[in-house]
């Protein structure tokens, strides 16, 4: 089966000469179809920095990147973008302030020359759980956990195979923590979609995760997975400090 994600020697370096930054240093992984995978550590440890390569908003990398076995590279296409679509870290800021629901769910039907667009809205937002009357509504008559649905619907609507989380759930209350990470499991479920998720809490990780890599200063300390990071299996320190961290 070809991997929905292959990421193979990815290296990502800020500046040059005596400034250079080696952000990323000579990163592999693959993520099966249909399967959710996290990259866990400290803040600054590059994991945002790998995703931002593979969501296209870095377009200076290198290595190799693969999505469903197409080769991709720093200029994407239509088709490619809409194939992976991004979940930010902060539903305060992702979500225009002057934009009803139904607006930002049209943008990305536009752009991308979608037709039948009232059922598509109709139907992601109950898809996120959210009523047909949010459509009228603007951000701030928005709870945190509900603009994160909201956000969940405007990468949903395109239809993607992969799902990009940047600390999905990170700037929310710790009781809408939860709901929301229920929500992005039961459509994982539902519509067989392949995640990769960026996170510096380790519960947040197991919750969802299949596979774990544990980034330290731009490399992968362990390769792991959710069974033995839950029983304690794992042979890095770094790996135990952050799990016993939780």
């Amino acid at each position: 089966m070809t991997p929905a994600i292959c990421v193979e020697h990815l290296t990502v370096t800020f500046g040059e000469g005596m400034l250079a930054f080696r952000a990323v240093d000579d990163v592999s992984f693959s993520v099966m179809p249909g399967t959710a995978f996290g990259l866990v550590g400290e803040s600054g440890c590059g994991k945002s920095t790998v995703m931002g390569a593979i969501a296209g908003r870095l377009t200076d990398w290198q290595g190799k990147i693969a999505i469903d076995g197409e080769p991709i590279s720093g200029r994407r296409t239509l088709p490619q973008r809409a194939r992976v679509q991004m979940v930010f870290q902060d539903p305060y800021g992702s979500l225009h302030p002057r934009h009803t629901i139904e607006r930002t769910l049209l943008e990305p039907l536009e752009i991308h020359g979608l037709d039948d667009r009232d059922r598509r809205i109709g139907k992601v937002l109950e898809q996120v759980g959210l009523p047909q009357r949010f459509r009228y509504r603007f951000p701030h008559q928005l709870s945190g956990g509900q603009r994160q649905r909201v956000a969940i619907a405007r990468a949903l609507i395109l239809s993607p195979k992969v799902m990009l989380l940047d600390e999905p759930t990170s700037a929310l209350d710790v009781s809408v923590q939860a709901e929301v990470l229920n929500l992005l499991k039961t459509l994982q479920e539902d519509q067989g979609l392949t995640y990769l998720l960026v996170s510096h809490d380790m519960a947040v990780i197991a919750h969802v995760c299949d596979q774990i890599a544990v980034m330290r200063e731009g490399r992968f300390v362990e390769l792991t997975d959710k069974q033995r990071l839950i029983a304690g299996a794992v042979e890095n320190d770094y790996t135990r400090l952050l799990r016993e961290g939780v």
